[in-house]
């Protein structure tokens, strides 16, 4: 079986990690945000016709859940073609505004084909999110316990049925013992009530299986509903010819990584590669981002010197320990327009943070991402198409160790000194 699949997400890195999934199983695989797409008639935002694997970032994240659910319908009318099944991604931590989202989507099935199936399992193992008892865990914890909870959560838990029932979205979950039991017919059974989605428990890899090969190939009303961890297992049946290899111009300018996030992770990653000595590090404050002109042009002026030379320059915004979230936005636009000066003159990029990555190669005038590998769970790989073609890796800010931007950094040199992907 080969399918045709619309990925939304509600930022960039989510939309890249689900959609390499299939990237990297050699299927044509590709991530756009902007101005988007037709599902036919007009042209892409890509470098081709709309690939197999449509992924799209609806930059939503921030919305209110009004807005999220508008926004997510007027895509939807526009990129979901009949011929394509829908994944809608969510965060694994459950950021954003899943719920609201997840309504567009039954809406969009509903208008499709009748009525709506929703297979929700946004357990990612590989990261360490699991979901036990129909609720989300971080590294065996309650995710109610872990950093990015406290830091940025839109629901009172993280019970997946009670989250979905707050947007008037019926649910059933299906315990782990379902899952790893007659999984096939207990969907079918839920399916039949209609117009629901069934919340199935994931601890590891192997479950993800279950479920997909318990869904695909699915009804016209089925849609899905998790993180990379599902799309992988996905992908995984959803096999096909692949894809003809990529190749690029070896380039002698260095990259150009930056550290947006604020995740502790993203942090401590930026540590490990400033202190390796493989890289110029740059740090900027949120003052010197907001102040003058004169502190954005050295910046650029810095980063231009060490990647005309083959270096590679790590650009963080420094923060303090209670940063101002509502700076957030500001800070990384401003950081944008003060690096489109250099876009030019870097043989490769990176960028932890979605809202980062997505603000700065929109800046440069990137449209898309063409993915082609998985540097390490959560980490995609590609081309970017628009301005210019040069290797593109994201990160989510919370994924990852703490040498984690050490092996983006020698992939990137790799691909971009070598001409190859592979």
């Amino acid at each position: 079986m080969a399918g045709r699949w619309l990925i939304l997400a509600d930022d960039l890195t989510g939309a890249a990690d689900c959609a390499i999934a299939f990237g990297r199983r050699g299927r044509e695989a590709a991530v756009t945000w902007g101005e988007a797409p037709a599902a036919r008639g007009e042209a892409a935002n890509l470098a081709a016709d709309q690939p197999e694997v449509l992924s799209y970032d609806a930059d939503s994240r921030g919305l209110s859940a009004q807005d999220a659910t508008r926004r997510h319908a007027g895509l939807l009318s526009r990129l979901l073609d009949p011929d394509r099944t829908l994944f809608k991604k969510i965060d694994s931590t459950l950021r954003g505004q899943p719920a609201a989202e997840t309504v567009a989507a039954i809406a969009a099935l509903k208008a499709r084909a009748g009525s709506a199936f929703g297979v929700c399992a946004p357990a990612f193992p590989a990261t360490g999110r699991t979901t036990i008892g129909g609720r989300v865990h971080v590294n065996g914890r309650p995710l109610e316990e872990a950093e990015v909870w406290r830091r940025d959560h839109t629901y009172a838990s993280a019970d997946l049925a009670a989250i979905l029932a707050s947007a008037g979205i019926r649910a059933e979950t299906i315990a782990l013992s379902g899952v790893r039991g007659d999984l096939a017919g207990t969907l079918a059974r839920v399916a039949a009530l209609g117009d629901v989605v069934a919340v199935c428990d994931a601890e590891t890899e192997a479950d993800l299986d279950r479920i997909a090969r318990a869904s695909l190939p699915g009804a016209p009303s089925t849609f899905f509903i998790g993180s990379a961890g599902l799309a992988h297992a996905l992908a995984a049946i959803d096999t096909a010819r692949p894809a003809e290899a990529l190749r690029l111009t070896p380039n002698r300018c260095g990259a150009l990584i930056v550290v947006g996030s604020l995740a502790a992770a993203s942090r401590a990653a930026a540590r490990t590669l400033a202190a390796s000595g493989r890289v110029t590090h740059l740090p900027v404050t949120p003052e010197a981002l907001l102040g003058a002109p004169a502190g954005r042009a050295a910046l650029a002026a810095g980063i231009a010197a060490v990647t005309a030379a083959g270096g590679d320059a790590l650009v963080e915004i420094a923060m303090d320990a209670t940063p101002d979230m509502a700076l957030g936005p500001r800070l990384v636009q401003s950081l944008a327009d003060a690096l489109e000066p250099v876009a030019s003159r870097i043989g490769a990029f990176a960028a932890t943070g979605g809202e980062t990555a997505a603000a700065l190669l929109t800046r440069f005038g990137v449209s898309g991402i063409r993915l082609v590998d998985e540097i390490e769970p959560g980490v995609s790989l590609g081309l970017s198409l628009g301005r210019f073609s040069i290797p593109v890796a994201t990160k989510a800010g919370a994924f990852g160790d703490a040498d984690s931007l050490l092996r983006i950094a020698a992939r990137l040199r790799a691909v971009r000194t070598e001409g190859s992907f592979t």
